[in-house]
């Protein structure tokens, strides 16, 4: 797994371009938050065995081996053992060497909190599971973002690197001029300010498309200091609808993140009866079976030593009677952390509907923007030819030309805006309806 990761890590940006789907297949695979996540899964599996675990038999052996240095002696009276009246004598309580073996077996036969804790792992395993799930959009949904605003920031470095070219051909076009006496020398210099603005601009643009690409590979889960080449920006016309969809009445139960709330709601419903499980009897059987031998010398298992065994079966009752309240204040508190979550659960219900809600309404605003800016580019940019030809012509001053340029430009620029601002919303718009895992199919 680690070598096909590495291979995987070195093919990605080297050879061909890195597409949106190719992007989420990656982070899907090598992101940090989603390997955790899996991790999680790992571990609520071994939890739900360690809870079993203490429904089943537990057997135990334990063996000790004694070097008595000075035997412990009682004090008896004398005439017990034919000796004068009044006198004692000590009487040696033990042998030298002594050994223990011990095996030990119990089984819970009732135990409420058992067969709780039981249930309890077995939701947190699907607690988990739901959250590599939600975790999993959340990538998506945040590679895809990143994804959209490289590639806008990508066409907007186009459209200064356009515009950048025309200020170039306008500074040499006036140069000459000025050089035949047919341009003021602040024509010129107007240009060049022009020009050095749009190269500040062009900077600026760069500096933020590697941070932007560096957010990017972060989120894909790639090492920051590795190359990306994504595939050119396809976010045209071409691939929106005629108008934005309401879609699919939202059901709110279908969503992981409301899941993820339920799910915890379910374990702290399990905490409480495992707390109230408390004041439930426990009966369990329990034997042991130990063997004895003890000798002066170090011949412990010889037949020169004095051994013995002993072994017993105990059926064992606890019946919790009073604990000082205890238990029915922790009871309490749980019951109060259910009823703050049960408040979280309502708020972010509300919230996902208002998240669809917006996602919805601003997809429908940015396809009117788009086609508002769309026919806005178009004209500017009818404007800054028919001025270009005017200034040619000498129809229009440096002014006008200059003016008709920023506003193209700022079409530009706003119409790329657009774009993105309608993928943002389409991504947050598919989040929010629980089906942003159709962008693995490389439709969008």
């Amino acid at each position: 797994m680690v070598l096909a990761g590495l291979l995987m890590l070195q093919q990605l940006p080297a050879q061909t371009p890195v597409t949106m789907s190719d992007a989420i297949q990656y982070a899907l695979k090598n992101s940090e938050v989603l390997k955790q996540a899996r991790l999680d899964i790992e571990k609520g599996v071994y939890q739900v065995k360690e809870t079993r675990a203490n429904a089943l038999p537990q057997l135990s052996a334990t063996s000790t081996l004694t070097n008595n240095l000075l035997v412990q002696q009682f004090v008896l009276p004398a005439e017990a053992f034919g000796g004068k009246p009044g006198e004692f004598m000590a009487i040696k309580a033990g042998q030298t060497w002594g050994a223990m073996t011990q095996v030990q077996l119990s089984q819970q036969i009732f135990n409420q909190q058992v067969m709780t804790g039981l249930k309890a792992a077995r939701t947190t395993e699907d607690f988990y599971r739901v959250s590599e799930e939600l975790a999993r959009e959340n990538v998506i949904q945040q590679v895809a973002v990143n994804y959209y605003q490289v590639q806008i920031s990508r066409l907007q470095m186009s459209v200064v690197n356009a515009n950048l070219e025309r200020v170039t051909k306008l500074g040499d076009m006036i140069a000459g001029q000025y050089e035949n006496g047919l341009a003021k020398k602040i024509d010129v210099d107007r240009v060049k300010v022009n020009r050095s603005n749009l190269e500040a601009q062009k900077l600026l643009l760069e500096n933020s498309i590697a941070q932007q690409e560096n957010l990017l590979k972060y989120y894909m889960g790639m090492p920051v200091m590795e190359q990306i080449a994504l595939s050119e920006p396809d976010l045209g016309e071409a691939r929106l609808p005629e108008a934005a969809t309401a879609g699919d009445h939202l059901n709110i139960e279908s969503l992981l993140t409301y899941s993820v709330l339920k799910k915890q709601e379910d374990l702290l419903k399990f905490q409480r009866d495992a707390i109230a499980a408390e004041a439930y009897p426990t009966l369990s059987l329990s034997g042991n079976y130990t063997y004895n031998t003890q000798s002066n010398r170090f011949n412990l298992y010889g037949n020169n030593a004095l051994s013995y065994d002993m072994a017993a079966v105990t059926l064992n009752l606890r019946i919790p009677i009073f604990d000082g309240f205890s238990r029915k204040s922790r009871v309490r508190q749980s019951e109060i952390a259910r009823l703050n979550l049960q408040e979280d659960i309502r708020k972010t219900s509300n919230s996902l509907y208002m998240a669809n809600e917006n996602a919805k309404s601003q997809l429908d605003n940015s396809l009117r923007t788009i086609r508002t800016q769309a026919a806005n580019k178009e004209l500017a940019g009818e404007v800054y030819e028919s001025i270009r030809n005017n200034y040619r012509n000498g129809l229009a001053n440096l002014t006008d030309l200059l003016n008709a340029e920023d506003e193209l430009v700022n079409a530009q620029k706003s119409y790329n805006e657009a774009l993105l601002q309608y993928r943002i919303a389409e991504v947050e718009l598919l989040k929010s309806n629980g089906k942003i895992t159709s962008m693995l199919n490389g439709s969008r």
